[in-house]
């Protein structure tokens, strides 16, 4: 793909590393945050960031200018792609969206980093709403790969593939949804397996580092290679074969799965055993720990995931 100019609204944790992704592939990146620490903010993560990137994927050797703006109008001057980072805030979003609108050409695409709401209910105040699409990364942003590709009811199906090439030529991994749903489809998948996971810690079953070591070292190596449906039909002779030897023992599961409710004794319980977990280790620690390590996985999903 040819070298692009994004504009970046919102220079947050997904606003920075959105722009460290773009320029690490080579484009010029428009940067806008309303925030007096643009700039404090820009000097203090970017580096990092590009040498996580430099990491993963080699040294850019030709990596995009990055440059920040005082106004949204001169930040939006000459882009070809527009990735909107504001607030989860459904009115703010809808009149940035509209605003950011008036400062680009009619055929640039808005994709919107937004986690919770509906692309339908944000397109509400746009004049060409078929332009906006949700481009939803998983964190951390500059490394993760996924991007989840949403369409509202009344977004253009070549808005969805023109994000989907972006997104694809920067080394993403788009995943595109049929229709909008809640959590689109990483955080549902998540949020089925941690509600199981939480419902164990607070029944006694197992501690909070148990049951995070029973799926590190269980189905999450293999599924992260291969995914879970592939990863399930080579313990079998096939899908179907696996499903059919396994599926009364997954529907025993299924029909005793425990339900979680995030009262205040459950958020105790989970925070006393994850903080046993965590032993005194700080966040900052166990970022970069988690940071390091993904540069080895992600390598390893490159060369030998299956999808």
């Amino acid at each position: 793909m040819q070298k692009l100019t994004i504009g970046i609204v919102g220079f947050g944790v997904i606003g920075q590393r959105w722009t460290a992704c773009f320029a690490h592939a080579g484009h010029a990146v428009r940067v806008f945050d309303p925030t007096e620490r643009r700039e404090a903010s820009f000097n203090e993560v970017l580096p990092a960031l590009m040498a996580d990137l430099d990491a993963l994927k080699g040294s850019s050797h030709a990596p995009g200018a990055i440059h920040l703006f005082p106004t949204l109008a001169e930040t939006l001057q000459g882009v070809d792609f527009v990735q909107e980072n504001g607030p989860e805030d459904l009115a703010l979003k809808r009149r940035l969206l509209a605003e950011i609108e008036d400062h680009i050409g009619d055929e640039v695409v808005i994709a919107s980093s937004s986690s919770a709401l509906l692309v339908s209910d944000m397109q509400g105040e746009c004049r060409q709403p078929g332009r906006v699409v949700l481009g939803h990364p998983f964190n951390p942003a500059h490394l993760m790969p996924l991007v989840e590709i949403v369409g509202g009811k009344a977004s253009d199906p070549q808005a969805i593939a023109r994000a989907h090439a972006i997104y694809d030529a920067i080394g993403k991994k788009p995943v595109t949804l049929n229709r909008e749903v809640t959590g689109h489809i990483a955080l549902r998948l998540m949020g089925a397996m941690w509600r199981e996971a939480i419902a164990l810690v607070r029944d006694g079953v197992a501690s909070v580092e148990d049951v995070d070591r029973a799926f590190m070292y269980g189905p999450g190596a293999k599924w992260t290679l291969q995914g879970s449906f592939i990863s399930n039909s080579l313990n079998a002779d096939g899908i179907e074969d696996f499903l059919r030897k396994y599926g009364p023992t997954y529907q025993a599961i299924w029909d005793t799965l425990l339900d979680a409710k995030l009262d205040n004794e459950t958020i105790r319980a989970i925070t006393v055993s994850t903080n046993a977990a965590v032993g005194g280790r700080s966040q900052e620690d166990l970022k970069a720990a988690r940071e390091a390590g993904l540069v080895g996985i992600l390598k390893t999903v490159a060369a030998h995931g299956a999808l």
